[in-house]
């Protein structure tokens, strides 16, 4: 069924994700983990409400209480279920997708994701089947976890000192926590966008698309900040801008949280997305720590993480994964952690990361491509020579440049991501695969 993802289900509202599809997903998310209660959160995305009548009556005609936690991120959503000792929870959202879309995120107990390989096929061929048993009905239970959340988040505020620092919500659901740890602190803050709104009047809800950031970056510029943070619709995501204005790649913010966390935990692990610099792995060795890659992913860093004991990961699309929650992403404990480095270090967010550009990278180029699989066999055979990896699509290392190109899950497309240790390798390198991928 075309909503049913990898990670998640999400499609346009009301076309591919309806109340109709919702009742079943209730359904048949009850019957697949066998359950009693489900939490229940959901955005301020259109639609939003009709799917929560139409999930919350499938949950409960399966048998199964729903615990109702109102509006909230995606991240309060994995608190909740925590928090509650639920079973399991559902958020309603599309993350970071234009307004037009809706859809379900899963986790089992201790906010453990459900994906395509861990639950999502077997919940779609309930859905498909829909064949479900007769149950007693259960009930609706609304519970406010605000406070708690906002005293959880508040305990990892260390001293910050004064900053002038401009935060983007993105009419997304981080305000209110955002408002919780900044208001009794040192920060002087301009907020943007801090009112939830469906529509997403001021721009995109993706601050990984450049003209999202654009409003951020003038109103820092205009009130002179020292820092900017821009949060994604649902509140898992975190991009930072310099008093420059400049945009930080999630792999450098990767190692500068990772700096701070082996401060304290000399020897840990910390994951990093193989799409990330070579300087993440260097520095965080030099920190006195561990470096594994991951492949790209939510659900596959969260198992990684739990399986490995990693202390923390980070990937380039700007998600980051810190074992005090849960082994989940969270953009608002991003923003902490930067903030408590920013004044332990007393620098600027510029000044950290100098030492880190050391390499050029290409970015994340998409290339069309109808058989994905056959052409980076053939990649592996022309470039044999180099140190190949098949943890995701194929990743190939040398001494002095490295590629990889993975296959998106939902589209015939390619995508590279190259780095190299000049400016003219990578051009040169990037160039020729691009020509080979694309013939």
């Amino acid at each position: 069924m075309e909503p049913f993802k990898a990670y998640d289900i999400r499609g346009l509202y009301p076309k591919q994700v309806n109340k109709e599809l919702a009742y079943k997903i209730g359904r048949a998310f009850v019957t697949f983990l066998k359950i009693k209660s489900v939490v229940v959160g959901r955005d301020c995305r259109l639609g939003g409400d009709e799917l929560y009548d139409g999930l919350t009556s499938g949950i409960t005609d399966q048998g199964a209480d729903v615990i109702d936690i109102g509006l909230c991120s995606s991240p309060k959503t994995y608190f909740g279920v925590n928090f509650l000792k639920a079973p399991g929870a559902i958020m309603i959202t599309a993350s970071h997708n234009p307004k037009e879309y809706n859809g379900f995120k899963f986790t089992r107990e201790k906010a453990i994701p459900i994906s395509g390989d861990t639950g999502i096929k077997e919940i779609e061929q309930l859905v498909y089947d829909d064949n479900f048993k007769d149950a007693k009905k259960g009930k609706i239970i609304k519970k406010d976890v605000e406070n708690e959340y906002h005293k959880f988040l508040k305990k990892f505020v260390k001293d910050w000192r004064p900053m002038k620092v401009v935060i983007d919500c993105a009419n997304g659901m981080v305000g209110s926590a955002a408002n919780a740890v900044v208001d009794d602190s040192d920060l002087t803050v301009t907020k943007l966008f801090f009112k939830p709104d469906g529509h997403f009047p001021n721009h995109d809800p993706n601050p990984l698309k450049a003209s999202s950031l654009d409003k951020l970056r003038e109103r820092m510029k205009k009130v002179k900040a020292e820092l900017g943070v821009a949060f994604d619709g649902d509140g898992d995501r975190a991009f930072f801008i310099t008093e420059g204005g400049d945009i930080v790649e999630g792999d450098f913010i990767t190692t500068l949280i990772a700096e701070e966390y082996l401060e304290e935990k000399k020897g840990g692990l910390i994951l990093y997305d193989l799409r990330s610099s070579w300087i993440v792995k260097e520095k965080v060795e030099e920190f006195g720590g561990k470096a594994a890659m991951s492949r790209v992913g939510h659900s596959f860093i969260k198992d990684q993480m739990r399986k490995q004991k990693a202390i923390f990961a980070g990937e380039l699309s700007g998600h980051f994964y810190f074992t005090e929650c849960f082994n989940t992403d969270s953009a608002i404990f991003t923003f902490i952690k930067l903030v408590n480095l920013l004044s332990m270090k007393n620098k600027k967010l510029s000044e950290l990361i100098k030492p880190l550009k050391k390499y050029f990278t290409s970015g994340e180029i998409n290339s069309e491509v109808e058989d994905k699989e056959a052409k980076m066999k053939e990649l592996a055979k022309i470039y044999k020579n180099g140190s190949i990896s098949h943890l995701d699509g194929i990743r190939i290392d040398f001494d002095d440049w490295w590629f990889n190109v993975r296959p998106s899950n939902t589209e015939p497309l390619l995508r590279l991501n190259l780095e190299a240790k000049s400016k003219k390798m990578m051009e040169s390198k990037r160039d020729e695969i691009l020509k080979f991928i694309r013939k």
